[in-house]
């Protein structure tokens, strides 16, 4: 932004006296923040959609990468500030609140930090997809702007688990997220396996927002999450040669829409969500997964029994 404020003055699009120039200084700075949690390629068609005329801050782990698809949103016009940022630590998130802050009021997020399956043992998963998602909701619930909005992206996973009990169900939305890996239920020995703990966590996102979206309404803003199924992403090639990978080439196989779904497709239902137009729906989950699910419960893949 600023290297396009130099161009103006130069070619003389733009010439003012020092005050106006100091006042669009200020409106640079006092831009709607989007806070944007995980480098993806879910979390970049997404910003594509909803992040013009706005600041956008990215986290991720590795800082590389974050840097990478900034320097990708910024070539393309975008305003992109890259951070490091790991999900699992509450510290980390404020962080990244903060770097927002900075920059004017929150009035958007995206998150589409996470790992899946076949990346991380069930600790890790645990640590990142269930309390790091409680954490994010929780701290930029509270600083979240009127009339501001986010998204985070679940899994088509956590509606192929069994149902869980009314009160399971509440205590994964309403727990303090500092006590959440305590429950009974994400116990070690309650875990079959990873698949099993990203279900859960999912499920915990779920619940999450729906109890956020409460929280988030007494400020005038709204949440929900999405559940993707399979996408084509650096994290579906993960799971396609991971130790699952012929059950979900089967999945999209035999799911009736045929093929896997696209970043954009999920970022067309996000950007509803994150307009006007989505001005009545909050606290609720979207399931856009090809039919998958339907065909796992009343189709080609059903389970043998």
């Amino acid at each position: 932004m600023v290297l396009l404020r130099e161009i103006h003055y130069d070619i003389g699009i733009t010439k003012g006296t020092k005050p106006e120039r100091e006042e669009w200084n200020m409106r640079d700075q006092t831009k709607e923040v989007v806070l944007w949690a995980g480098a993806g390629q879910i979390g970049m068609a997404i910003a594509r959609r909803i992040g013009h005329g706005k600041k956008l801050v990215v986290g991720d782990k590795k800082l590389e990468n974050a840097r990478n698809i900034a320097r990708i949103m910024n070539e393309a016009g975008f305003d992109v500030t890259p951070v490091e940022m790991d999900l699992s630590s509450r510290a980390s998130i404020l962080n990244l609140i903060a770097e927002g802050k900075k920059h004017g009021e929150i009035k958007m997020l995206i998150n589409s930090a996470g790992v899946s399956p076949s990346q991380a043992p069930v600790e890790a998963i645990l640590k990142v997809d269930l309390y790091g998602t409680a954490v994010l909701l929780e701290e930029v619930g509270r600083v979240i702007g009127v009339g501001g909005t986010g998204v985070t992206i679940s899994s088509q996973s956590a509606h192929r688990m069994s149902a869980l009990s009314p009160k399971e169900d509440e205590l994964l939305a309403a727990t303090p997220a500092e006590e959440l890996l305590s429950l009974p239920l994400l116990q070690k020995e309650n875990i079959k396996d990873t698949l099993h703990a990203y279900q859960l966590a999912k499920r915990c996102n779920e619940k999450r927002v729906m109890a956020e979206a409460v929280k988030w309404g007494e400020r005038g803003a709204r949440i929900n999450s999405i559940s993707p199924g399979i996408v084509a992403t650096p994290l579906a090639l993960d799971e396609l040669n991971g130790p699952r990978g012929d059950f979900y080439k089967n999945m999209f196989a035999k799911c009736p829409a045929g093929r896997p779904g696209t970043a954009d497709e999920i970022a067309n239902v996000a950007e509803l969500l994150m307009s006007e137009k989505g001005a009545f729906i909050t606290g609720t989950d979207f399931l856009i997964d090809g039919g998958a699910t339907a065909s796992y419960f009343y189709g080609p893949l059903q389970p043998e029994t």
